[in-house]
């Protein structure tokens, strides 16, 4: 049985580098191996609560952050926002699309009212600092996989999706986007209404290699 660390091994005081107690814990590993991504058909209302929500957010900003530099930020759509803001999106495709079908005239707004929550995550690395700006896009990776994760444990599902409104500029500065920032991904959530099947997942042994002196 695991127990709480002595006050010798409080949290900031220096050790003797003596391990302490390991405390494991199985419902985290539990959620890793089930979780899935849901379709985005199969989330449905109710969605996250407000205090849910800035719970989830509050804990997919604990990510490993090089120089606390905070390179990512989040823009939530819910509500009546998503479809004013699908609306928006809609007429900038139309007038990209001057030959956009009609059936296709309400596809963004349809695609942002499908889930109650939508979490837009943005990457905002800063070039000047000293931390590449490669790690600081992991770290905004890193941010919207513990949303996902957190989703999962609070029992909702999550499908992290990077459709048209995220890849261009003048459709992702219509959601907030600021030059310089990009958008990593759209996570939504909701309420799972299905199981999904889970996907093959790769071997370890075509994945992993183990270094050894020549072996290069």
């Amino acid at each position: 049985m695991a127990h709480s660390p002595s006050h010798a091994h409080a949290a900031g005081t220096v050790h003797d580098g003596t391990p302490l107690e390991r405390q494991a814990r199985l419902e985290a590993l539990d959620l890793l191996v089930h979780r899935r991504s849901l379709p985005l058909r199969s989330l449905v209302a109710p969605g996250p609560s407000a205090e849910e929500l800035d719970l989830l957010l509050t804990l997919a900003a604990r990510v490993p952050d090089h120089g606390r530099l905070v390179p990512w930020r989040f823009i939530v759509l819910e509500g009546e926002a998503r479809g004013e803001a699908g609306a928006q999106l809609d007429a900038l495709y139309a007038r990209q699309n001057p030959d956009l079908a009609p059936a296709k005239a309400s596809m963004w707004r349809d695609y942002l009212m499908r889930a109650p929550v939508t979490v837009v995550l943005v990457s905002r690395p800063d070039p000047a600092a000293k931390v590449p700006v490669f790690n600081q896009v992991l770290s905004a990776g890193a941010a919207g996989m513990a949303l996902v994760s957190a989703a999962a444990a609070m029992g909702y599902g999550a499908q992290w999706l990077l459709k048209w409104p995220g890849r261009d500029p003048d459709a992702a500065a219509l959601l907030g986007v600021k030059p310089g920032e990009q958008v990593a991904g759209f996570i939504h959530l909701g309420s799972p209404a299905e199981i999904p099947a889970d996907r093959p997942r790769p071997q370890l042994a075509d994945i992993v290699t183990r270094w050894a002196p020549g072996a290069a």
